[in-house]
């Protein structure tokens, strides 16, 4: 089948077999690599893109069924070639990833979180990123960075995007 997806603000054109994964069309198709394939069973949360702007497991989700929806992955949340964005460098600074497995669904979960609450608490960033597992870092440094992000860009008045 051949389908159009929007992703990351372009839109593209692949062929898929009707039962393909999002997760295996973005990674294979499109080699796009930064959501990962974890329990495939939509548990663990590695493979979690925004669609429409909300955090969505990519391995639940069949690419026909994506048709028409706006798709983000974490390649896709940068504002230009070699720049970070304000989450990510907040990542990066607290040390909020270690291997780097769950970081690009944490980073993805957080943008969809501080584009509808810009001032959440710590318990609106717990409830945010329960549904990812991470079994590096004892969360405490991801929620660390989620508030030192939401807490720049309020400082700057710089809304999260909805990329």
């Amino acid at each position: 089948m051949r389908v159009e997806l929007s992703v990351n603000g372009e839109m593209r054109t692949v062929e898929v077999e009707p039962r393909m994964s999002l997760l295996d069309c973005l990674r294979e198709r499109l080699l796009l690599t930064g959501a990962h394939a974890g329990c495939e069973h939509g548990v663990c949360g590695a493979c979690t893109v925004l669609i429409d702007g909300a955090p969505t497991r990519s391995c639940l989700m069949f690419a026909v069924q994506a048709d028409g929806y706006a798709i983000t992955t974490i390649e896709g949340v940068t504002p230009g070639p070699g720049e970070l964005s304000p989450i990510q460098d907040a990542f990066c600074e607290t040390h909020g990833m270690q291997c780097g497995y769950c970081t690009p669904a944490m980073i993805l979960t957080a943008h969809a979180l501080l584009a509808d609450n810009p001032d959440p608490t710590r318990a609106d960033i717990v409830d945010a990123i329960s549904a990812n597992i991470c079994r590096c870092t004892g969360y405490a440094q991801i929620v660390e960075a989620i508030a030192l992000a939401a807490e720049r860009m309020r400082r700057l008045n710089q809304p999260a995007r909805k990329p």
